[in-house]
Parts: C-alpha cells; structure tokens; sequence
C-alpha cells in the first residue's frame, strides 16, 4: 500500500532560520555574560556581554536581536545561571544590574531598527559602517539610559553617584562597538567572498 503525503509548510523556513539564529545569540550572551570581573566596590562587573548584544541587533536585526536577548533574560529569570558570574533569578534580575539587562534588551531592538531601517534584517553588506557606529553608540546610550538610574535605584545611591561609578566602563563599551564593527564587516566580506 502506498503512502504518499503532501508536504506541509507550517512555519516558513525564514522564521525557522531565525529562530535558530536567535537561540545561538541568546546562549552567546550566556557564555559571554560568565566572562565577566567583578569590581571592588561597584555592584556591577565588567563583562564581554554587550558583544552579544551588538551582534544581535546588527545580524538579527529589531525583532529577532530583540527576542535573542528576551530569550536570554527569561532563561535567566527561570533560574538558569547565565547572567553574569552564574547569576539567575528574580531577585538577580531586581538587582543593581537589571537595569542593564533590561538596557541590553532594548540596545538590541534599537540597533537593528537604526542599522537595518525597517522590521526584517537586510543583508549585511547593505548596512553601512556608519549606520551601524551610530546605531552601535544610540545603543550605548540606551544601556546606560537604563542601566545606570536602574543601578542608582537598587544601591540606594543618588544618580550622579551611580554615573560615576560606572562611566570608567564606557570606554571599554565603546571599544567593544568598534570591534564588533570590525568584525561585522570583516564577516560580511568573508560571507560575500563564499556566494
């Protein structure tokens, strides 16, 4: 007896890729997050972090770099220790960095809305290096918009005490956009070179 079945597409190809791409950023925010030092004297530690946070926005773009890391900060809140030096939870997330988690999230979003104009990612070697410097700083911006009251509020510490604390890491931040600009483009012309 024959069997013959009529394929079904349920969920288009597109989202499944998508979908794949987003899980493999939320756990490179995972791994990324456990490289981390913690400073004497200063709630939050430096972390490799916003790499992830980058890349998601400039490959993912808006919606799916924003699902990466909302993937990420719920696998955390259910108790998974990914967020930095293995810490998980509520009572984490409602700590002093919060604030940057929740900053990381929406960093994400605006990046691949400056950097790609519109809802789904374009190719990469449609995305200008300067349209992603700037969405790269924007997003910067937003971490720290976020990230620093956030901070202030969990310590007890008036707002300007909380950005002093943490503008030494900004110079790092933006190191961190440069490279992650150097290597999208290098990645994108290696990726160009393979079509």
């Amino acid at each position: 007896m024959s069997q013959d079945h009529e394929s079904v597409e349920l969920v288009p190809d597109a989202t499944v890729g998508n979908v794949a791409r987003a899980v493999l950023i939320a756990a490179l925010t995972a791994v990324l997050a456990q490289v981390s030092i913690p400073v004497p004297g200063i709630a939050v530690p430096f972390s490799l972090q916003p790499f992830a946070v980058y890349f998601a926005g400039l490959l993912l773009g808006p919606v799916w770099g924003g699902f990466a890391l909302l993937l990420y900060i719920v696998v955390g809140l259910a108790g998974a220790p990914v967020f930095s030096n293995g810490g998980a939870g509520i009572g984490y997330f409602l700590g002093p960095t919060g604030g940057f988690l929740v900053g990381f999230l929406l960093a994400a979003i605006v990046i691949g809305a400056i950097a790609h104009r519109r809802v789904e990612p374009r190719p990469l070697s449609e995305v200008g290096a300067v349209s992603q410097v700037v969405a790269l700083a924007v997003a910067i911006v937003v971490i720290y918009g976020v990230g620093v009251p956030w901070l202030a509020w969990a310590q007890g510490i008036p707002l300007g005490s909380a950005l002093s604390v943490m503008t030494p890491f900004i110079p790092p931040d933006v190191l961190k956009a440069a490279i992650t600009v150097g290597a999208v483009a290098g990645g994108s012309e290696v990726l160009t070179g393979l079509e």
